[in-house]
């Protein structure tokens, strides 16, 4: 907390003698917290002056109602634990203030300038986060961890008082000397006394480790859904296994009750392992979505309905932006089953996540950027009633409907789409096949193939210069791909996909070169 004074000088010359030479003492003292913008914390001076005048205690700085009614807590607080709340006029500012900032964590913060107005601490480089109770007790709240994360990984923070529930999470966040406090007499103390004891305990993920290349890297093994469930359906779950092992986005198409639902439900379990850092920017997403994460090694599977809004979809709010579905995917699956009946402002909004693999909201008062790398799944019937591919039921759609139908899903949205799949009818001959187990093993295997070839990203996410860097093809095959973009007239972005995903298979053989093989199976996935 730093602190210093300044020394007013009233005497104007016609002043009576009395009252000439008479300053005035103004002491400020200051604190460090952050807000939240978006998925990037702000830094926050908290600063406070106690001046004469009529009592009273303002807030200021662009500061939500959130943060005003800490006063209150602050008030409560204070007199609970035996001290007296200064007879002075108290202005706390929370600067810069052209920062809009909320959060119940600037609580402590204020109360520790209240409580401190009299003494000379100086402690550089200390964040303080907490929300109050009544009776002085420091909770936690549901930003701290967001925050917290983005103060690090900027390499801000060093050094933070934090409130001692929230360790359970804050325990995962390498590299910060936490202070934890269970109440606000605890983290006077801290402040009086100079001398703390970080928190030392380290965490240890319950998720196997792998060091695969030079990296740790942690995965999960344990399977919810068992792909040995989907009887039949053997060039969707091969297609599914290429999918998974390079992360590419994948459409299927089917009739009704085929299996297409299952096996969207079912790829979670079986895609590639994460590092820690990807495994806390998930944590840090679920938090935003008020949900406690667990911390695993288990990427994320968001499913919206077809009804929901835009907003809601990829985040939005006339005030505060928040959070949408697509950025709670990243690093996992976003899952739109009956894919033709999202609104098409949607599918098409999709292209640029999908292409950029982020999430821009634009509003009058708020423009956040959020992470989206996301792996894009569809699900959807070949027509209206869904017979239309059926040997056993009749189609009862005219082509104009069917045409309709069709053209919900655009060129430009269809072409980012890597994999595309027609389901199999369902038969009594049908079988189990391949277990998630099974799928999961060869996954990893194609995961270390790429990661020992020196891929920093899945072939899925791959850039067009990783492309050419990393797609090499065989002579014959890429014979094979000069005659299909002939043939097909394919777009540059087209044969980037077909690219991308025969590296995918070729991984899967651990073959160095793409081979001829594995350029004919890449294109048999090509949308029709």
């Amino acid at each position: 907390m730093l602190k210093y004074t300044m020394s007013i000088d009233t005497n104007s010359g016609n002043l009576p003698p009395q009252q000439n030479n008479f300053k005035n003492e103004i002491i400020v003292n200051r604190l460090f917290s952050a807000s939240l913008d978006g998925l990037s914390a702000k830094t926050i001076e908290v600063e406070a002056t106690f001046t004469k005048g009529l009592p009273g205690f303002s807030v200021v700085g662009l500061v939500s109602s959130d943060i005003q009614e800490s006063k209150e807590r602050v008030k409560s607080s204070l007199l609970t634990n035996g001290f007296k709340f200064p007879p002075l006029k108290i202005t706390v500012n929370l600067s810069p203030s052209d920062i809009k900032k909320s959060g119940t964590h600037f609580d402590l913060s204020i109360a520790l300038l209240v409580a401190l107005s009299k003494e000379s601490i100086s402690e550089d480089n200390l964040f303080v986060f907490g929300e109050l109770g009544l009776d002085g007790r420091v909770k936690s709240s549901s930003t701290l961890f967001p925050i917290i994360l983005s103060l690090k990984e900027q390499g801000i923070l060093q050094k933070a008082i934090v409130p001692k529930e929230a360790m359970t999470h804050l325990e995962h966040i390498a590299g910060v000397d936490f202070i934890p406090v269970s109440s606000l007499n605890e983290a006077i103390k801290v402040l009086r006394d100079k001398e703390h004891i970080a928190y030392s305990k380290k965490f240890t993920y319950k998720s196997k480790k792998l060091n695969i290349a030079g990296e740790t890297y942690y995965d999960e093994s344990s399977f919810d859904l068992d792909f040995s469930d989907v009887k039949g359906q053997t060039i969707a779950k091969r297609a599914s296994l290429v999918a998974s092992a390079g992360m590419h986005n994948f459409l299927m198409e089917g009739n009704p009750g085929c299996g297409k639902s299952m096996i969207a439900k079912r790829l979670r379990d079986i895609l590639p392992p994460l590092l820690e850092e990807e495994m806390l920017s998930i944590a840090k997403h679920q938090f935003l979505d008020g949900v406690t994460p667990d911390f695993l090694a288990k990427r994320p599977i968001r499913s919206p309905h077809h009804t929901a809004t835009t907003a809601s979809i990829f985040g939005g709010g006339s005030s505060r932006a928040k959070i949408g579905e697509v950025a709670l995917a990243h690093n996992g699956i976003l899952f739109f089953d009956e894919l033709p009946h999202f609104p098409k402002n949607i599918l098409e909004a999709l292209r640029e996540p999908l292409q950029d693999k982020k999430v821009n909201i634009s509003r009058v008062n708020a423009k956040i950027e959020y992470e989206a790398d996301i792996m894009f799944v569809g699900a959807m019937n070949p027509c209206p009633c869904g017979n239309l591919l059926s040997k056993k039921k009749t189609c009862r759609c005219s082509e104009q409907e069917i045409k309709r139908y069709k053209n919900r899903l655009s060129d430009p949205f269809l072409d980012r789409i890597d994999i595309f799949v027609v389901m199999q009818e369902v038969s009594l001959d049908d079988k189990k096949g391949v277990s998630s187990k099974e799928m999961k093993k060869l996954v990893n295997k194609a995961f270390e193939f790429q990661k020992n070839r020196g891929q920093k990203r899945l072939n899925g996410k791959l850039s067009e210069n990783e492309i050419e860097q990393f797609c090499q093809l065989s002579p014959q095959a890429e014979n094979i791909l000069f005659s299909a973009i002939e043939k097909f007239g394919l777009s540059h972005r087209s044969i980037g996909s077909i690219k991308k995903v025969a590296r995918t298979i070729a991984d899967l053989d651990s073959s160095k070169i793409v081979d001829k093989v594995h350029i004919l199976e890449a294109l048999s996935y090509r949308r029709r």
